[in-house]
């Protein structure tokens, strides 16, 4: 144990000065000279566990995809890729050093597969403060919630032992410098929609300067609006003579815009203020009856409300004024022989559907945005792949997306429509393999796919293709209910009918696309405004 103690000094005094060497000594001696429950040590053991191969960051990188923050996820996750490589293939072999003794370590908190690689500097600190300050050049906010979780990995380290502080502050500093320099190379661009324009057929719609004939159903319920203005109060401000219906917990916003529908004077335009849900059902029925859409942001992501340039309720609205607008595709959702449902955006089976259902059940408690974390935690940890059967071929996926509409080719999980128009079906198939892969391709926006890419960390077996019509068959596992999500809701069905291509207990969904057959107020994409009629 002398001879030990020996080298360790001998070692470490070859590199760090006797400042350092001072401190870490008097570090170690404070943590690991600190009484601590049991329960405190495995909590500590875990953070460190999690934080091994960047599974930590990868999971938040996915939780951060579902959210529709792509582009901060992937510069986290770039300068988590650079600071690792420095890290091991760099900077632990020209610095080295051995790690603290175990011995002086409480045996409680050591860890069940001791490292052996060298200690300066630690590669969970650096990992994690690249992932962390990565995010934060996208968006400050959530690098601020992401810096305590840095932090207490790189304790964990300390915690159990397997790293000196001079280690910790070193891979710390070299994880935030990385994420610096990324920002040399790549500027951020906090704020800026991943996706371009959506194109569409202009169209002229009625235009109605004071919100005369405008019938608006709005849903408080769809969740936190991310517009800077209250919805209503600008409503009611600049389209006074609009009548507005807010909605009861639970109501269905359908059922309410066909009771003004089938009045003798119905309203000429229907209007929704509320989440891609409630859109898509308000669409339902404006179909339906053949009067144009009218659509402002007011749930948590709002993406066909962007899509569709309605970005804030005040550019709905001067779409409205003016008589802006366009003719887009829809897509509609059949299970067995029921009715079809309009879908606005995706409808998809696995891992989203999944992460909606896991959500759902904690919305009432911790309310939607940190319900959405939790869950996306928890799908991305826990999710099996699902059987499905499309058009006949059977296969194992993590995800399948049906996008209404050609979208980016460069993502996995088309949240938000490319284009309102094309008439097609985009259809992205996660074939199953890792769990890690298939976390890291549902985080990457296009702009960092490429490079994930020829780096080979994006799973190969990802299918892509565009069709009118697509049939799936769901098979469940034993213990398992994937249902089928459409615009952030969830409809599951009952078992399907036997055939020759599946047999067993599941569902069938048809999903096609209609072309042209909604449409909707949106700003002139030129900035002109097309000639509106009363």
């Amino acid at each position: 144990m002398a001879q030990s103690n020996i080298r360790v000094a001998v070692q470490r005094a070859r590199i760090l000065p006797k400042w350092v060497q001072r401190a870490d000594a008097a570090a170690g001696r404070a943590v690991n000279g600190r009484h601590t429950h049991p329960h405190v040590d495995r909590f500590w053991l875990h953070v460190s566990g999690f934080a091994d191969r960047g599974v930590l960051w990868w999971s938040l990188a996915g939780v951060l995809a579902v959210l529709h923050r792509r582009r901060a996820a992937g510069r986290g996750l770039a300068s988590l890729l650079v600071a690792s490589a420095l890290t091991n293939l760099i900077a632990k072999r020209v610095f080295g050093g051995d790690r603290p003794l175990l011995a002086d370590v409480p045996i409680g908190r050591h860890l069940p597969k001791p490292p052996i690689t060298p200690s300066f500097p630690s590669g969970h600190s650096a990992s994690a403060a690249a992932f962390a300050a990565g995010v934060a050049l996208e968006r400050p906010r959530i690098g601020a919630v992401l810096a305590p979780a840095a932090l207490g990995v790189a304790y964990s380290r300390l915690h159990t032992g397997a790293h000196w502080l001079s280690d910790v502050v070193g891979g710390l500093t070299l994880g935030a410098g990385v994420a610096g320099l990324t920002a040399l190379v790549v500027p951020p661009k906090p704020g800026e929609p991943e996706l371009p324009p959506p194109t569409g057929r202009d169209r002229a719609l009625p235009a109605s300067p004071q919100g005369e004939g405008v019938y608006v159903i709005v849903n408080r319920s769809s969740g936190s609006a991310l517009v800077r203005a209250d919805p209503l109060r600008v409503i009611a401000d600049r389209l006074p003579l609009a009548e507005v219906r807010e909605l009861d917990d639970g109501e269905d916003p359908g059922a309410a815009v066909r009771e003004a529908l089938a009045r003798d004077e119905p309203p000429r335009i229907v209007g929704v203020c509320g989440g891609d849900g409630t859109v898509a059902a308000v669409a339902h029925e404006a179909i339906a009856a053949g009067v144009p859409l009218f659509v402002v942001p007011g749930g948590t992501f709002n993406h066909f409300a962007r899509a569709a340039g309605a970005a804030s309720v005040d550019l709905a609205v001067d779409a409205l004024q003016r008589g802006e607008g366009v003719r887009a595709d829809v897509g509609e959702l059949a299970f067995g022989d029921g009715p079809p449902i309009t879908v606005l955006n995706t409808a998809s089976v696995g891992v989203y559907a999944d992460f909606v259902i896991a959500r759902e059940e904690l919305e009432g408690k911790l309310g939607k945005w940190l319900a959405a974390i939790v869950a996306a935690v928890r799908v991305l940890r826990n999710a099996q792949p699902v059987t499905v059967v499309m058009n006949g071929r059977r296969a194992q996926v993590w995800s399948l997306y049906v996008g209404v509409g050609p979208n980016d080719p460069g993502v996995v999980a088309p949240l938000q429509r490319g284009r309102l128009d094309g008439g097609v079906l985009d259809v992205r198939v996660l074939h199953a393999e890792s769990r890690l892969r298939a976390a890291a391709s549902l985080a990457f926006g296009r702009r960092v796919s490429a490079v994930v890419r020829h780096l080979r960390l994006l799973p190969r077996r990802v299918e892509a293709f565009r069709t009118v019509e697509l049939e799936v068959l769901v098979r469940p596992r034993e213990g398992q209910s994937p249902g089928f999500a459409h615009d952030g809701e969830v409809a599951i069905d009952g078992p399907i009918e036997a055939s020759a291509a599946y047999q067993g207990p599941g569902y069938r969904t048809v999903v096609r696309v209609v072309p042209a057959a909604l449409d909707v107020y949106r700003p002139a994409s030129d900035g002109s405004s097309t000639s509106g009629v009363g």
